[in-house]
């Protein structure tokens, strides 16, 4: 049997998860389909989910259909959740993006389009709610067109929307006005059906034309579109036609060498980790021992292969290409490993930008401290964007947001799974540092006041905008042992996550100039002596060093994200609008007049986008429309927001560096 694996996108409220439900039933998994707002979703499992009527954390379920075996995932659409939709994305064999046929093309269709096209997912668009008071099924697939990609086609028609008897007609074969519609978008993509049809347009049989959507549907090139409603089960028979018959299912070698991803991490109920993981190539049972994360190795200790619904355990034949697993034993395992050999799709790849904002979590009970970190840890297990941080001599613990949403559900489940209430610190911007000069350090071994076994000096530029960190070797690769460039590279990775102001560095090229060390020794007895012979622990401690200081000699400039927006809004409210624009630092940068209403696009800083969603709905009496994400860092203007680190303060740099002597290597300060 075929395997196809399915990713159900949209914007909150689209109504994707009530789809997800609809699809279960009409593929005769459940009896009768559940409700986000009675809270009996199979999707949404989570105490916290039902509560707030809202997916939090992506979910699979199965059902098979025509000879395939769809594994259907359903994510979230809150953007302040779109991590788990990150995740979600290298495991998918193609994507329905569902919208609302009364609110249209918003703010996340429009992210998760441009992200789907472009990674090449094959995707279908699914009109919901046509049965809704309000639905123009007609309107939104214009905006589509117009906002989303032009390539996209109906395969069908609505009759009654906008009321319950709403249904989806679809297109009979040989339909005249259809058949024209197909020839122009297909031809687009398919030069020999353009010719043959320009000899003669009877070879334009509805077949042909068939059979180029499939192949164009499947390369991602176009986008049919169907109709219907969740609520009342229109159209979701034809969809499940239009999903086995138009998206490509799974081709996958079982025989080959293992690979796969791992794209969820969540607890059980004993507390022990598993794994979410899509299954590329090989066969993967019960009781092998799998190579994960780069180096880490375990044995699967449980296996279950999603199949008619929920995952069931995995027999003796394990699990093969295309399937994804659900496995027990890998104690170790994080959210992006690569299990045995990596596939063809990148692990771990970034496709939206990281979070933009930051908070300190304070426990309510100063005992629950210790509690409060382990919860935290568990948390950032299942999403490493959290990106947890711990300041040890403020005995302050940092988290990553994306927005207030996400806060007040972490701030939900620390206090009902972990039985630890906190409060939160205002949100503040996550900067970032930038490299602006040149600078080079160099600490000698055997030379005061270096105490470590190693000779490390690097030099810190600045590299090109969106390149990351690039790390060069400057010396001769044999010249010293691969072990200790490895620990050199890793720490200087590590350190840059705090710079010279505390925010993380990105953006520069680090060389390493000078390295040296002390071969392995041992006295004349032949025991190794480890206070007389380099380790790589003496470059992990000795590279922070020299980094900070080349560092400071370059010197870095602070930069905030910048938020690029469109905002949709009456006319006759501008005038009151843009001075709130101006105070909240935003710069529109074009305003277009759209019969009663204006398009203003520009930029706003990120810590801005909050207050102005506050504020809009009382501006333009609730009508205007914000979509805003990630589009840019720039230069901080004003005074500079630091966040600093104590063992990089210049004054302290001496004092830590020999106390760490001291107290890891045993060796006394020079």
């Amino acid at each position: 049997m075929k395997t196809l694996n399915l990713g159900i996108l949209a914007h909150v409220d689209a109504g994707k998860t009530s789809l997800t439900e609809r699809l279960l039933h009409c593929a005769g998994v459940i009896d009768e389909p559940g409700s986000v707002d009675a809270g009996n979703t199979r999707t949404d499992t989570l105490a916290l989910e039902r509560q707030r009527g809202i997916t939090i954390r992506s979910a699979v379920v199965s059902f098979a259909v025509a000879g395939t075996t769809v594994n259907l995932i359903d994510t979230p659409g809150h953007p302040d959740f779109i991590a788990e939709v990150e995740r979600v994305l290298g495991v998918l064999d193609g994507a329905v993006l569902v919208v609302s046929a009364v609110e249209g093309v918003q703010a996340q269709t429009r992210l998760l389009a441009r992200t789907l096209h472009r990674l090449g997912i094959p995707t279908l668009f699914f009109v919901n709610k046509v049965d809704r008071a309000g639905a123009d099924p007609d309107r939104v697939l214009r905006q589509l067109a117009d906002r989303l990609t032009p390539h996209v086609v109906a395969l069908g028609r609505v009759d009654a929307a906008g009321t319950p008897a709403a249904r989806w007609i679809p297109h009979p074969p040989g339909d005249p006005g259809h058949q024209a519609r197909l020839v122009d978008l297909l031809s687009a993509h398919d030069d020999a059906l353009l010719a043959a049809y320009v000899a003669d347009e009877r070879t334009a049989t509805p077949d042909r034309l068939r059979e180029a959507l499939v192949a164009q549907t499947a390369r991602a090139r176009v986008h049919p579109v169907l109709a219907g409603s969740a609520v009342t089960g229109a159209g979701v028979d034809e969809l499940i036609d239009a999903v086995t018959a138009l998206l490509p299912a799974t081709a996958g070698d079982d025989h080959a060498p293992l690979s796969g991803t791992v794209f969820k991490v969540e607890r059980g109920a004993a507390g022990e980790k598993v794994a979410y993981a899509r299954i590329f190539a090989g066969t993967l049972r019960v009781r092998d021992r799998i190579r994960h994360g780069g180096g880490r190795e375990s044995r699967v200790t449980a296996l279950a292969v999603f199949d008619g619904g929920d995952a069931t355990p995995g027999d003796a034949a394990g699990a093969g290409a295309g399937r994804i697993v659900r496995l027990h034993g890998l104690a170790d395992v994080r959210v992006g490993d690569v299990l045995g050999v990596p596939p063809e799709r990148p692990a771990g790849r970034r496709h939206f930008a990281p979070p933009t904002l930051e908070t300190v979590v304070e426990p309510v009970r100063p005992a629950d401290r210790p509690a409060l970190h382990a919860a935290l840890t568990q948390l950032a297990e299942q999403d490493p964007l959290i990106n947890l941080r711990q300041d040890d001599r403020r005995q302050e613990i940092a988290v990553s947001l994306y927005g207030e949403v996400q806060k007040e559900v972490i701030e939900a489940t620390l206090a009902d799974d972990y039985g630890v209430p906190v409060t939160f610190r205002e949100t503040t911007t996550v900067c970032v540092e930038r490299v602006v000069g040149v600078g080079a350090a160099v600490e000698w071994i055997g030379r005061d006041p270096n105490p470590f076994l190693g000779t490390v000096g690097l030099r810190v530029e600045p590299g090109p905008v969106g390149g990351g960190v690039e790390f060069r070797l400057g010396i001769e690769l044999g010249s010293m042992p691969l072990a200790f460039l490895k620990a050199i590279e890793e720490t200087v990775r590590e350190t840059l996550g705090q710079g010279l102001h505390g925010w993380a560095v990105i953006d520069c090229v680090v060389t390493l100039t000078h390295g040296g060390y002390w071969a392995r020794q041992s006295h004349s007895h032949g025991v190794f002596d480890k206070s007389m012979s380099s380790t790589a622990g003496d470059f992990r401690h000795l590279t922070p060093l020299v980094l900070m200081t080349a560092l400071s000699r370059a010197g870095t400039r602070v930069h905030e994200p910048v938020h690029r927006f469109r905002l949709d809004l009456p006319a006759d409210v501008v005038g009151t609008v843009l001075p709130v624009l101006a105070g909240l630092g935003a710069a529109p940068r074009s305003s277009t007049l759209r019969g009663t209403s204006y398009l203003i696009e520009g930029e706003v800083p990120a810590g801005r986008v909050h207050a102005l969603e506050q504020r809009l709905p009382g501006l333009t009496r609730g009508e205007g429309a914000l979509e805003a994400e990630f589009d840019h860092h720039r230069p901080v203007r004003g005074p500079v927001p630091s966040r600093p680190r104590w063992d990089h303060d210049p004054l302290h740099r001496k004092e830590y560096l020999l106390a760490v002597a001291r107290r890891v290597t045993g060796r006394p300060a020079r």
